[in-house]
């Protein structure tokens, strides 16, 4: 097997292709940055009550950390192991006395956390795969979301048992991990649907996930409208990790996500992800829908959410498949979330994937089928008449939550033909084998306001190009054990304007994909 340069440790950042992208307000934005100070995170909110907060330390905390803790009032809520830290209810008044103590890293609130809503498998070559006989039997694909509707049909083995192997809820006063929302019944079967309910005699329509013979690990963390918080997506990944060994954990799925505080350096949900992926699971995370969002005067650029941020993600934007399996009319959506990261500037995404109007599993009465019934898809769509005694198991939604679970799933196809595989170099083949060749620019009018939002393919909306499954699964570079597959750094020059992307930290070396061509040839696309 060839070899895939590495970088030997994390932020290990030199310059050395050299790029020029997007907008100038985008451009702007590289060279300002974002100043931060001190241990406390400026969005603590009211300082005179008490609020909830989580508590990071340099070094694993032990009793007497606690017992500091439990001098200045706090209540200890949960430890965080991924964190290092505890989650705690704490008089805001009291923050500065724990900050004090050398041995703490970083306060932050509890913060407030959601699910990002807004014909995939032959557009990513992942049908062709099953045709080979891969379809992620053996790995477990962890779902921390809204939860799992475990009868479904579609998630069902051969046998008739629901291959739902473990379930959890990390919501407070709540521990049914069945989905009441509705969203992560949906990203589940995207993963490994086996589109049993659409498969029956009459149906005319198949609906199958990326990899159906996958097992499930159900970590409920979103409550009935879709919300949840920091530390309850930081739990259900520690126990993910804790899980790894016994159910065969590979993969976990994030499509949810947050606004960037802080550097991911201080983030605790991208601690929580470098945790889970130097454990040897792949973390798979949706970069958002705020690529409309013009708020910072960007156009859309920089609203990656945490944890996509996390340069050890697999971080995902959304493609439109045009609902066809040529990939030639694809482009991407013009709400998908748009780097450089904030404050660190990682570009990002790091691929993309189809993402728009994919129907997938239905979790019966939950609360978008009944808030959202257009989105539930008619039996009469994937059936002639008469209709099957369960219809209406489908439901129809759009967003880079959509787009993850696509990735989630090849990874779990790479990982079931070769077990051995390390999340860097999973990562690595996914944007190595990735195609190149996406529609420059493409627009796209909302009628209900006349207006029109449009959106070119570059190194900050699509990354290193368009997942190919089949691609990935026979490449066979491997990135060196104690190697890093970081997602590189942008850094603009504040004399020249010279954007450079610092690859020595992409372990994909100066052959591949943001080299000396400029990841599409000589004619950089993204304009001067």
């Amino acid at each position: 097997m060839s070899g895939i340069k590495g970088v030997d440790r994390a932020g290990d950042y030199n310059k050395m292709h050299t790029t020029r992208f997007m907008t100038a307000a985008a451009m702007l934005l590289l060279g300002a940055g974002f100043a931060q100070a001190g241990k406390i995170s400026t969005d603590l909110g009211n300082k005179d009550g008490e609020l909830d907060a989580i508590i990071q330390f340099n070094v694993p905390p032990g009793e007497r950390h606690v017992n500091k803790l439990l001098e200045k009032g706090a209540k200890i809520r949960r430890q965080l192991k991924s964190v290092q830290g505890y989650f705690v209810t704490i008089r805001g008044d009291a923050l500065a006395d724990v900050a004090a103590d050398p041995d703490v890293k970083y306060i932050t609130p509890n913060r407030r956390l959601e699910r990002k809503l807004e014909f995939a498998n032959g557009a990513i070559a992942a049908t062709t795969a099953r045709q080979y006989g891969y379809e992620g039997a053996g790995v477990a694909v962890a779902i921390v979301d809204s939860g799992v509707h475990a009868a479904h049909p579609d998630l069902a083995s051969s046998t008739g048992s629901s291959r739902v192997v473990y379930a959890e809820s990390f919501i407070s006063g709540d521990a049914n991990p069945n989905d009441s929302y509705g969203h992560g019944t949906h990203v589940a079967g995207i993963v490994a649907g086996n589109a049993a309910m659409s498969t029956q005699s009459g149906s005319k329509r198949t609906f199958r996930g990326i990899a159906p013979q996958a097992n499930l690990v159900n970590l409920r963390v979103l409550d009935a409208n879709g919300v949840g918080s920091d530390a309850a997506v930081i739990a259900a990944i520690d126990r993910a990790i804790d899980l790894k060994s016994l159910y065969n954990i590979r993969v976990l799925n994030l499509s949810l996500g947050r606004k960037v505080y802080e550097s991911f350096q201080l983030d605790p949900l991208c601690a929580a992800v470098e945790r889970a992926w130097r454990a040897g699971i792949v973390v798979v995370a949706a970069a958002g829908n705020s690529g409309r969002d013009n708020s910072m005067k960007t156009d859309g650029y920089a609203t990656i959410v945490s944890p996509g941020n996390s340069p050890y993600a697999i971080t995902v934007g959304a493609m439109k498949d045009m609902r066809s399996v040529s990939r030639a009319d694809d482009v991407i959506a013009s709400y998908s979330s748009k780097g450089p990261t904030r404050f660190d500037h990682v570009v990002k995404p790091d691929v993309v994937a189809p993402g728009n109007m994919i129907i997938s599993t239905m979790a019966p009465g939950s609360t978008v089928t009944e808030r959202f019934n257009e989105t539930v898809v008619s039996a009469t769509y994937y059936y002639d008449v008469p209709l099957p005694s369960q219809a209406n198991q489908y439901l129809r939604l759009s967003g880079t939550s959509m787009a993850a679970p696509m990735v989630a799933g090849a990874a779990a196809l790479m990982l079931e033909k070769e077990p051995g595989l390390s999340p860097d170099t999973v990562k690595a083949r996914l944007m190595k084998t990735a195609t190149k060749t996406i529609a420059l620019n493409s627009s796209w009018t909302d009628t209900r306001t006349s207006t029109t939002y449009r959106s070119q393919a570059d190194i900050f909306t699509v990354g290193a190009g368009y997942v190919d499954v089949w691609s990935a699964l026979n490449v066979t570079d491997v990135v060196p054990v104690g190697t890093y597959a970081l997602s590189p750094e942008a850094v603009r020059d504040a004399i020249t304007g010279v954007v450079s992307v610092n690859a020595s930290s992409v372990i994909w070396g100066s052959s591949v994909i943001w080299g000396s061509s400029v990841i599409w040839g000589s004619s950089v696309i993204w304009g001067s």
